[in-house]
């Protein structure tokens, strides 16, 4: 083989660049950049990069439709335990006590950990701790935070009294039917704590949904109770939510939901978007996640494998971010409805200071 045919084997000609092809760039520091240009910069970085910024731009979607008045949008947030666990609750806490969300998805933990924190501090620790010594301290792990034994028996002292009215109400002349978004509005009310993120759902009224309610210490304290339950054990309707859940997002003109993590929260709602006839879907979607789909899961699964079920409509907008959520959220929600939410509170603010200038 000559040099020259050895060269163009190696060096194929090229395809001429199609004139509306984006070009890889990274963010400019040479100047003083804002948090918004930056994340505008994401754009053509590429790699999850990319991805986060397209998360962004439906996201954004996702809210402005959210105030459309012939289709409005309903938004469904689902997210594992171990988010409530970290900061990202106080986001998910900012999304609830705006409205800005209109149905959350989670898992047991995902709701007693709100209402421990309320009661007993979760603490930074490290992911190399010993768990052997860990144990003999009464301390719990979760990834590099520490939760003390004492926080979950402050969470039994507070909630077994709770447990005992709600099986006189159960008993009682009004029957009262739970379901476990009744639970979890109930407690809401009861641990009366703005710092609480089903607080907020309570006052609001923004059903929160966990089909799996027991897998936790919520269910712990359940087993407990019905060793002492009188005169009859609490009964939670499962069947109940799930027809709550999907006639949601049946009676929806337009869907859209946002998972962070996988497991039953990214498929509980994804499977409620399959019910509507009129969309065939969830309208937007994005996942947020490390999962990988390669075993099969569905918490590794890309928004395609949803469409082939009818779960994401065909022509949706739809992203994954392969990234652990609690980096790139904060991010997502500052460029979003934090930015609305302030550019609106800065907009009030200049109206009143206006008024009372006229007065």
């Amino acid at each position: 083989m000559s040099n020259n045919e050895a060269h163009a084997s190696v060096l194929t000609p090229s395809e001429e660049i199609p004139k509306d092809a984006v070009h890889v760039k990274g963010p400019d520091f040479s100047n003083p950049i804002d948090l918004e240009t930056l994340l505008k910069g994401y754009q053509t970085i590429g790699f999850q990069a990319t991805g986060l910024a397209k998360a962004i731009e439906v996201i954004e979607k996702m809210r402005q439709e959210r105030s459309n008045p012939e289709e409005p949008l309903r938004l469904f947030l689902g997210y594992t335990s171990n988010l409530i666990s970290s900061g990202l609750r106080e986001i998910i806490l900012f999304l609830a006590k705006n409205k800005l969300i209109d149905a959350l998805v989670t898992t047991a933990g995902g709701v007693e950990e709100d209402f421990v924190k309320c009661l007993g501090s979760t603490i930074l620790g490290d992911f190399h701790l010993d768990g052997a010594g860990l144990r003999k301290k009464g301390l719990n792990r979760i990834g590099n935070l520490l939760v003390p034994n004492s926080n979950y028996c402050a969470f039994e002292d507070w909630i077994m009294p709770i447990l005992d009215q709600m099986v006189k109400e159960q008993e009682g002349p009004e029957k009262e039917h739970w379901t476990p978004s009744k639970v979890i509005n109930r407690l809401g009310k009861e641990i009366n704590n703005e710092e609480s993120v089903y607080y907020w759902c309570w006052k609001n009224d923004i059903p929160v949904f966990c089909p799996a309610l027991t897998d936790g210490s919520l269910g712990d304290m359940m087993y407990f109770h019905t060793y002492k339950a009188d005169p009859a054990p609490l009964n939670v309707d499962i069947v109940g939510d799930i027809r709550r859940l999907n006639d949601m997002s049946v009676k929806s003109k337009q869907a859209g939901m946002i998972v962070l993590g996988g497991g039953v929260c990214k498929h509980q709602i994804a499977n409620a978007m399959l019910f509507s006839v009129q969309r065939n879907g969830a309208d937007y979607a994005v996942y947020i996640n490390t999962g990988q789909e390669y075993d099969g899961s569905d918490s590794g699964a890309r928004p395609d494998e949803a469409v082939s079920w009818g779960k994401i409509r065909a022509n949706a907008q739809s992203v994954k971010v392969y990234a652990d959520a609690t980096l790139v959220f904060p991010l997502v929600v500052a460029a979003t409805f934090g930015k609305a939410h302030w550019a609106a509170a800065a907009k009030a603010k200049s109206e009143a200071e206006a008024v009372k200038a006229q007065q």
